[in-house]
């Protein structure tokens, strides 16, 4: 089952950097295809049966383009970036006019209402709110859904080859006390909010502490590590833990689910003490020149069908009740995507805390760079 979003938010750096092979083919992104915002906006803002959306790699495919073109009419124009920092720079450059549907993880849909740069929904126009799970009905990143619908929601942990480490990790705890078994064949994400936060939460503190002096002694815990980490990574790890060049990475539940299928030696475990947990979102942007469409892409990844049939095909957990009935027993009991209500109790969604986010900067940088 989904957590309870009750404090559920995104981290400020993202999973899922670009990766080949779940780039979209030339004709169906903007990037692939050498297309600039500036050639196709003036064309987009009078063209209703074309939708560009801005997304993450692997949450669109040809199958899903071609699906919605074939029920609604509407040819569909998929771009990916890699970080919602990206994303948001695009926005405010005024280089986003030609998109109608964006993907921003939660708690950039604060940021992005606070700017005033989020169309409020009409839920008159939309079908299938009732079949959310639960929890996702009313996030607090967004009250009742006044801007946003989730799309997919996931844990970060530790991803680890079984045969080559054992016992198996539990806690991230793990990593401090055998370093010396997994020296410079580990990784951590290149993401100081989650880096940090997995060390607070190790250590009985908040993910999303402001005392400086328990920031302090994460960053101290880190710089006793840091020999024993080969890289800060958020999407080298892959290759590298499938072939065995890895015996153990902090990664995202999405990406762990992908690697997993590819070596029956991994295993992902959300730690003991607890993790962050994610929600990434559909909004329409306020100068979106398409709404007919965009309320269409929404009504339709609300189909339980649609989301069904995506959890299967590109493995991401999916907020959709409905879709998550329809789902084979193999999936449903597949703890790296539907973990337990047990196992989420201690993890936190991260929220942004300006107050010390230079004070994170200054340690991570230190930190990394060392």
């Amino acid at each position: 089952m989904p957590p309870t979003l009750s404090q559920t938010f995104r981290t400020a750096t993202r999973r899922r950097f670009l990766q080949g092979s779940a780039a979209l083919l030339c004709g169906m992104t903007l990037s692939s295809c050498g297309w600039t915002l500036a050639d196709v906006r003036t064309t987009v803002q009078t063209a209703s049966d074309v939708l560009y959306i801005y997304t993450w790699a692997g949450y669109t495919d040809r199958d899903l383009l071609n699906k919605f073109q074939q029920e609604t009419g509407i040819r569909v124009i998929a771009d990916v970036f890699s970080s919602n920092e990206e994303m948001l720079a695009k926005l405010q450059a005024g280089a986003g006019g030609a998109y109608s549907i964006i993907y921003p993880s939660d708690y950039m849909v604060i940021k992005m209402k606070e700017l005033g740069l989020l169309t409020e929904l009409d839920r008159d126009r939309l079908v299938g709110l009732d079949q959310l799970f639960p929890q996702f009905e009313s996030p607090s990143y967004d009250t009742d859904n006044r801007y946003s619908l989730p799309v997919s929601w996931g844990t970060t942990g530790l991803i680890f080859n079984k045969e080559q480490l054992k016992p198996a990790p539990e806690d991230w705890n793990y990593l401090w006390d055998n370093q010396g078994q997994i020296y410079k064949r580990a990784t951590l994400l290149n993401d100081a909010r989650e880096v940090m936060g997995a060390t607070l939460r190790m250590l009985g503190y908040s993910y999303n502490s402001t005392n400086p002096k328990e920031i302090q002694e994460a960053y101290e815990w880190l710089a006793e590590l840091k020999p024993a980490i080969s890289a800060f990574t958020s999407d080298a790890w892959r290759s590298q833990i499938v072939t065995g060049d890895l015996k153990i990475a902090m990664g995202y539940s999405f990406d762990a689910n992908e690697v997993m299928e590819e070596s029956p030696d991994l295993q992902y475990v959300l730690p003991k003490s607890g993790s962050s947990l994610w929600t990434d979102t559909l909004v329409i942007p306020s100068t979106a020149p398409n709404l007919e469409a965009a309320y269409a892409w929404m009504n339709f990844m609300l189909d339980p069908e649609i989301a069904a049939s995506l959890c299967k095909r590109l493995g991401f957990a999916i907020s959709s009740q409905a879709g998550f009935e329809l789902l084979p027993p193999e999936i449903k009991d597949n703890p790296t995507l539907f973990p337990s209500e047990v196992a989420l109790e201690k993890s936190q969604g991260l929220i942004p805390i300006p107050e010390v986010a230079d004070l994170y900067d200054r340690y991570w940088t230190r930190l990394t760079s060392a």
